[in-house]
């Protein structure tokens, strides 16, 4: 179980790794800042692991896109992997599928 206070974004520097898990929201934001910030300084693909988030609102995707831009800037990929059905719902709806840099699960990349 996942204390409220405890972080449900964390980023492995080794592994270029953000894993998300839990439910992020707006409330939940300030919480991830430092884990993506720490993502913007990669100087490689990172892996976003979405397999253990249960719900996301769009500002996890906002945030998300927002360091896709800034990696594909440095000639790098945002890889997302592992999304539950209803989070690669939301992924697809806001299209953040579609931006380019952005791989879903491993897959070609998806543009529109």
């Amino acid at each position: 179980m996942i204390d409220r206070f405890q972080r449900i974004v964390t980023w492995d520097a080794t592994s270029f790794v953000l894993r998300c898990w839990g439910d992020e929201d707006r409330a939940t934001q300030g919480r991830r800042r430092g884990a993506i910030s720490r993502a913007l300084k990669a100087s490689a693909d990172v892996v976003v692991d979405l397999g253990g988030l249960d719900f996301a609102d769009p500002s996890l995707m906002v945030d998300l896109a927002m360091l896709a831009r800034r990696l594909r800037r440095r000639g790098a990929e945002l890889w997302l992997r592992g999304a539950q059905p209803q989070i690669t719902r939301l992924i697809e709806l806001v299209g953040l599928h579609r931006l380019d840099g952005v791989r879903l699960d491993g897959g070609a990349a998806l543009a529109a």
